[in-house]
């Protein structure tokens, strides 16, 4: 196996000590993950420094499967059709994706904010989407749910809470969102998301549906065995990025006050996905934003989104107040107690 390698990018020539104490860092970060691929990108003040296996350079790096942190880009979409007032946070979803549509009351309150920040009262899944998936749980489980099942189920739905009122994690409710914005606007999420999120941030090695390997990564199952690339099936919105890391990096920084230039066309959704909108956990001490958990930390708030495939795992996160990001991932998925996301939060959180 070739050596992992440490690749530190600054725009001051020869790396000061504190890029070679990143640098461990990242190296001890990594020794606690298991896993045949494996990369994790910081950015400190835009200096840059790469922990990557194999003959792998930042440059031609694979893409690599987002899972459920494909949801801040499906956020950022949102804010962005927000601040130039093609959509209202406050527009029912009900009567954007089926105008007249006879719905349940509650399903009509439901708005896009609701969607966008898990408060919707409806559930992870449709009820009806496990007979459908368990045929093909270990391979392709959203594959035979296309759109148009998605949207049905919505329009049906009964939600469990009033829209508003609890916290409830939901993938269906982020694919609804796609869907809205995708019949809002005439446009299909895939190009929305293309025109107004990846174009303008320069995401050139970012896409929404898998490509060949070499130039997408290859998950693995816990005994190591190779994955099929994952079928998000209707639930694109919430699950279907695949990015470099390269571009995460971009993606992150992005978020980072005073990156972005007044006149950008995003400064305004990044202030409103960069804002604390949620509070719960023990004493409330954990917020969240539009699209991003958020923890305190010693040195300052931590925004931060996990994801994971049936392959592989990913870790996105950022801390305002010291300019730094950090995107991590790998291409295995071993179970709910793998290190790999603590790590990576620890990573971040305390120790950068």
């Amino acid at each position: 196996m070739t050596a992992p390698q440490e690749v530190r990018r600054t725009s001051a020539g020869r790396p000061s000590q504190s890029d070679g104490e990143r640098a461990r860092l990242l190296a001890d970060a990594a020794r606690t993950v298991d896993a045949p691929g494996l990369v994790i990108a910081l950015s400190h003040r835009s200096r840059r420094t790469y922990r990557l296996d194999g003959p792998v350079t930042p440059d031609d790096a694979p893409r690599y499967e987002l899972g459920s942190a494909s949801k801040p880009f499906t956020g950022l979409l949102l804010a962005a059709l927000v601040a130039a007032g093609r959509l209202r946070y406050e527009d029912s979803a009900a009567e954007l994706l089926a105008p007249g549509h006879p719905v349940h009351p509650s399903v009509h309150a439901i708005t896009l904010r609701h969607l966008i920040t898990h408060t919707s009262g409806l559930p992870s899944l449709p009820a009806d989407f496990y007979p459908q998936a368990l045929p093909r749980w270990t391979t392709a489980p959203y594959s035979r749910y296309p759109a148009d099942r998605v949207v049905r189920a919505f329009l049906r739905a009964r939600p469990r809470h009033r829209p508003g009122t609890r916290w409830h994690y939901s993938n269906f409710a982020v694919s609804v969102l796609g869907h809205t914005l995708a019949a809002a606007t005439g446009t299909p999420w895939e190009t929305l998301l293309q025109q107004e999120v990846l174009d303008p941030l320069r995401l050139h090695g970012t896409r929404l549906r898998p490509g060949p390997p070499p130039g997408d990564a290859v998950g693995h199952r816990r005994d190591g065995r190779p994955l099929p690339a994952l079928d998000t099936g209707g639930f694109h919105a919430a699950g279907a990025v695949r990015a470099t890391p390269t571009d995460l990096l971009t993606f992150l920084e992005a978020h980072l006050p005073g990156t972005a230039a007044p006149t950008h066309p995003l400064t305004a959704a990044f202030a409103d996905v960069r804002t604390p909108l949620l509070r719960r956990g023990l004493r409330h001490a954990h917020t969240h934003t539009l699209t991003w958990f958020r923890h305190p930390s010693p040195r300052g708030p931590v925004c931060f989104h996990a994801g994971a495939t049936l392959g592989q795992q990913m870790f996105l996160g950022f801390r305002p107040d010291t300019g730094t990001a950090l995107a991590a991932m790998c291409t295995r998925r071993v179970h709910r107690t793998d290190p790999f996301i603590a790590t990576m939060h620890e990573l971040l959180t305390e120790k950068l």
